[in-house]
């Protein structure tokens, strides 16, 4: 199966008619190239005749010839595509000799005043006659009547540039005679020069469709990468969340059953304290129904006072009632809980952390103020690389004078902000934030304590606060770092933007001053860490 980029570089040598491999080309004045059967019965068929490609229409319609140059290359691309479908160049044609009888003999030469090809047996007195050794004998070629003038007979030694055919030395001096010609030996050199230039041009082509696939691959590659890691981050939240759900069935169920018993027992008291009141009142019933049939009217008069004014103590039962929706927004109230479970196993994943806190993105644009003299800033303010000398720059309060460190123009004293740099294609730097008062002169010691909280790279290893006893454990070195700061929250998080993997969180900050960008760009390392930190602006679409 063909690669690619061989079909790529094949569609260059198609007519844009018949899709085919060029068969006598010719070019039209707008530079565009057709077969000379193609673009002829195309302009049969059309009233206007206009460029197929382009659409350029011509007043007159345009006398075509061969494009002689280009057709060689066509020829020389067929050649070397049956080349690279063979896996070796194709083999020359076996010339036969024309004058041997019966079996004939591979030929050694052909001449082109005799029109013959010779066997080495045949080509003898070619090498001992005097008048034979002036005929001019080529390796051998099929059709040499090809090679001759129909008009005069004679060799085709000539190449005619205005009409771009080949002519003899007759045409030259007749028709041909105002013409621009040349020897066919000379114009072959150039010739060849323009198919090693094409051919060159080919090779080109062909490198950037592999360098094309490649890079295709590796995004491929990557795709595959994060596709794992957003499955792997997914079962790590579905798992936990399956976990949540599981206790909260547990805990719903739980709960619903205790409600149920207190609600039963409820009942159990309020029927207890029913049935006492009924058997109160029934034993009062049967008094009363006693009294009234009695026929003692003194004992009925002494009675009734007690039985009819001193009725038995009870409540009044028309408020009181057992709840039967106690458990209502109990399901509600465990669905919202899953509801935060599932948010807080969300932040915990770097990639939906880290999309969430670049809506926090400022514009950072670096202080020339602040920077130490070796250092080298970008007109924007956005990139810094270190010299390799000491600028003379006037020594305010504000500069560093010992370590190579730069501060950004605009202080952060409250709330949250983020911004990204690439360090791609450095071995050393040194990225954060700095407080205000950080000191600026002498040693400094990059730590919260002083008023940094950074991380550096030191050739292969991350550390934090350029500590070299806090190597940060990473899979890969980032090319880009995204720093964050909630200033209430007392955070300052650094992540690799690329990865979308959270590196390090500095936590339980007590920030009490303006908190300013901070990096360091370090030494040259001669010329392997001479790449900016450039700040970058932030993508929002990942």
């Amino acid at each position: 199966m063909a690669s690619s980029s061989s079909l790529q570089s094949e569609e260059r040598f198609l007519c844009s008619i018949c899709l085919d491999i060029f068969t006598e080309p010719v070019t039209t004045s707008c530079g565009h190239n057709f077969c000379m059967a193609c673009v002829t019965k195309y302009w049969n068929s059309k009233d206007l005749c206009q460029c197929p490609l382009c659409r350029e229409t011509f007043p007159r319609r345009p006398k075509l010839r061969v494009n002689t140059t280009f057709r060689e290359v066509v020829e020389n691309f067929k050649k070397m595509r049956e080349r690279g479908r063979n896996g070796s160049p194709p083999k020359p044609k076996i010339v036969p000799c024309d004058v041997c009888t019966g079996t004939k003999r591979k030929a050694l030469k052909s001449c082109l005043v005799c029109q013959t090809s010779f066997c080495e047996t045949h080509l003898e007195p070619h090498q001992i006659a005097s008048p034979l050794k002036r005929h001019k004998l080529i390796d051998p070629v099929v059709n040499l009547e090809d090679r001759m003038c129909k008009k005069h007979d004679r060799l085709l030694e000539m190449f005619c540039r205005t009409d771009q055919t080949c002519v003899c030395q007759f045409c030259t001096e007749a028709d041909h005679k105002t013409h621009d010609t040349v020897s066919i030996q000379e114009e072959c050199g150039e010739r060849k020069a323009q198919l090693g230039k094409t051919e060159a041009e080919v090779q080109q082509i062909i490198k950037e469709r592999l360098m094309k696939v490649k890079s295709i691959k590796l995004s491929v590659d990557l795709s595959k990468r994060g596709a794992e890691r957003e499955i792997a981050e997914s079962m790590q939240v579905f798992t936990a969340l399956m976990c949540s759900i599981m206790k909260s069935k547990g805990e719903l169920v739980k709960v619903i059953e205790e409600k149920q018993k207190a609600v039963e027992r409820q009942a159990e008291g309020l029927i207890k304290e029913l049935e006492q009141e009924i058997t109160e009142l029934k034993r009062r019933s049967t008094e009363l129904k006693q009294l009234s049939h009695s026929e003692d009217h003194l004992q009925l008069l002494q009675s009734f006072l007690s039985l009819v004014c001193n009725p038995p103590p009870t409540k009044s039962w028309s408020e009181i009632s057992v709840h039967s929706d106690l458990f209502v927004g109990t399901l509600r109230r465990a669905v919202s809980q899953l509801d935060e479970t599932l948010n807080k196993e969300m932040e915990k994943l770097p990639g939906v952390k880290l999309k969430r806190i670049q809506q926090y993105a400022v514009d950072v644009t670096l202080d020339p103020d602040t920077a130490h003299p070796s250092l080298i800033l970008s007109e924007d303010g956005k990139q810094v690389r270190c010299g390799n000398t000491l600028q003379n720059l006037p020594d305010n309060p504000k500069r560093f004078d010992c370590h190579r460190f730069v501060l950004g123009k605009n202080g952060f004293s409250s709330g949250r902000f983020y911004y990204e740099v690439t360090v791609k294609g450095k071995t050393r730097w040194n990225l954060g934030v700095a407080r205000e008062s950080t000191d600026r002169k002498g040693i400094i010691t990059p730590r919260p304590e002083d008023g940094l909280w950074t991380v550096s790279r030191r050739d292969e290893n991350v550390y934090l606060n350029g500590t070299l006893n806090s190597i940060l454990s990473l899979r890969e070195k980032p090319q880009k770092v995204g720093m964050f700061v909630d200033y209430e929250e007392g955070q300052v998080s650094f992540y690799d933007v690329e990865a979308r993997s959270h590196i390090y969180s500095f936590t339980g900050c007590t920030f009490t001053e303006k908190l300013y960008p901070f990096l360091g760009p370090s030494d040259n390392d001669d010329g392997q860490n001479s790449a900016p930190l450039i700040i970058s602006p932030v993508n929002h679409t990942h």
